[in-house]
């Protein structure tokens, strides 16, 4: 409870620098709207990059030592809450499947010549559709060329 604790502190931590910077900026923006240029230069040179280096340091500790609370979202994490939503196993894509939908593109150049937009096009409705985020109910998609 005590580890969450820390965390929970060191993330608002984070938040409250990044709201005082956010607040620095559209002070600054004031400043340069009424033109005091002592203000500005204050903002400017002085205050924003000390909380730039404060939210730089604590944003590389709360990577190094964040276990139970995180402020960010990967990949991953995206990858697997959408294959319990749609039943579709994302996250267990076959690696040979996963190569030929990255190379599509090179291989429908070489039988389609002069259409970049729509191979573009057609490449990704097909990666769409083959990763489960597509509606089930439409076509995979409906193309004029």
């Amino acid at each position: 409870k005590e580890e969450w604790k820390a965390e929970k502190a060191s993330l608002s931590g984070t938040q409250t620098i990044k709201a005082e910077l956010e607040q620095a900026k559209i002070a600054i923006e004031q400043a340069r709207r009424v033109g005091d240029l002592a203000r500005m230069s204050e903002l400017q040179y002085g205050k924003i990059p000390e909380l730039e280096k404060q939210l730089e340091i604590a944003t590389q500790s709360e990577g190094k030592t964040m276990r139970l609370l995180r402020n960010k979202v990967t990949d991953a994490e995206i990858a697997e809450v959408l294959a319990r939503w749609t039943g579709i196993p994302v996250a267990r894509m076959m690696e040979s499947e996963r190569e030929k939908l990255l190379r599509m593109e090179q291989d429908l150049h070489q039988r389609v010549i002069g259409q970049n937009e729509a191979v573009e096009a057609v490449s990704n409705a097909i990666r769409r559709s083959r990763a489960g985020l597509s509606d089930p109910n439409r076509p995979i998609g409906s193309f004029l060329f």
